[in-house]
């Protein structure tokens, strides 16, 4: 169906046969055209203030009509940005501020969506208006303006009392994971702000956000969260990791140091395979991270993980030489203690071929390189069986 006449006119703003046709007793203003759009949404779609005041002196006509969409005229005008439409319509008693689309989206989500802050506010000036009222898959225009990264409206409406900052979308994500999520440092911030935002809330995933933005080496995230006094800074995941575990495994130094800067962070909790920050960051070769760990005083250098695997031993396996190197200049640290499988940290370089590892071990002289494993294999028999010759030189002598 294609529009009528007053609908084309009213769509191109052409205001002299607006008036023309609204003038004749046989014009119906409410009669729609394609996707079931008035001239009256058409107008307001468009932004022709004119056509949309001549249309609106008309007591016939009726502004909440819904397209084939649901949307209104007030949903399109809002959604288009369109300030001086929106407020004629809104001067109307009898318009329904809140009428959804097919999609459960309002005028003040449709406007929130596209950033257009103006309508916000005047949408927002009207005590009739929900601002927490969620589309049929939950979004809220506070989840809305934080996805799109709209920091004004964001602004706008974490400054009413009636907006729920912690509610969940259907996939359980609420605004502060969203904007997480998307690195929006700022609404992070703004979000971090209210003394509502419940920060030890697991996201969708389960994880807290002090701990997903520990793993993704998000400081200004971290930085906020723990200038919060009502954040939980050694929370663990499912597996028993904590936020400074997760950077300190990753290698994210800023992040480690600022949660080391809180009297309250334990950095001994181990995870369920028992692996201690230490051990995680010896194991991946953050000689940086390691160091950091290492000045504290309430280190145990030689705690060993469920598998009786100490950091050394963990980073001899894997050939980090600089962590090698760092731990063995600790006087505490024992280059003997064997694993669970009665496995030194030399036995391990060995059997992996890592001969810079083997070579500073045997540079001590309280290293035994001929300590065997519970099957009675010694370091110089891993060299041997895996063709180690380098190693097998070193050893043999």
């Amino acid at each position: 169906m294609g529009n009528t006449p007053l609908g084309w006119a009213a769509e191109n703003g052409h205001e002299g046969v607006v008036e023309i046709l609204l003038a004749r007793d046989d014009i119906d203003p409410n009669k729609s055209g394609e996707g079931g759009q008035t001239p009256l949404m058409l107008a307001a779609c468009n932004g022709h203030e004119g056509a949309v005041k001549m249309l609106l002196a008309r007591e016939d006509v009726y502004p909440n009509k819904s397209d084939e969409d649901g949307q209104t005229a007030l949903c399109h005008a809002s959604e288009n940005g369109h300030e001086g439409v929106v407020k004629m319509l809104l001067g109307r008693d009898d318009i329904s501020p809140n009428k959804p689309d097919e999609y459960g989206q309002t005028p003040l989500l449709l406007a929130t969506w596209n950033g257009h802050e103006g309508v916000v506010k005047i949408l927002l000036s009207r005590n009739d208006i929900d601002p927490d009222k969620s589309d049929d898959e939950g979004e809220t225009p506070l989840g809305v303006a934080t996805l799109n990264g709209h920091e004004g409206i964001v602004k706008i409406l974490l400054g009413r009392d009636d907006i729920n900052p912690n509610k969940s979308d259907d996939g359980g994500q609420t605004p502060l994971s969203v904007a997480a999520d998307l690195g929006h440092q700022g609404i992070v911030g703004m979000l971090l702000g209210r003394e509502d935002l419940d920060p030890n809330k697991p996201r969708e995933d389960g994880d807290t956000f002090l701990r997903w933005a520990a793993r993704n080496g998000n400081e200004e995230v971290v930085k906020v969260l723990l200038g919060r006094d009502d954040v939980d800074p050694n929370k663990p995941d499912i597996n028993d990791r904590t936020p400074l575990w997760w950077a300190a495994c990753i290698g994210e130094v800023g992040v480690v140091k600022m949660l080391l800067g809180r009297a309250d962070v334990n950095p001994n909790t181990p995870d369920e395979d028992g692996q201690t920050p230490l051990c995680c960051a010896a194991e991946n070769g953050h000689e940086g991270v390691v160091e950091i760990l290492l000045a504290r005083g309430d280190i145990d250098p030689n705690k060993s993980d469920e598998r009786g695997q100490t950091p050394l031993m963990l980073a001899a396996w894997d050939g980090h030489e600089g962590v090698v190197e760092v731990l063995l200049a600790r006087g505490d640290v024992d280059p003997n203690k064997l694993d669970n499988d009665d496995r030194t940290p030399l036995w391990w370089a060995a059997n992996n071929g890592k001969v810079r590892v083997v070579e500073m071990l045997l540079r001590r002289s309280d290293v035994n390189p001929r300590t065997p494993d519970k099957d009675g294999r010694t370091p110089l028999c891993c060299a041997t069986q895996n063709v180690h010759y380098e190693i097998w030189e070193l050893l043999r002598d």
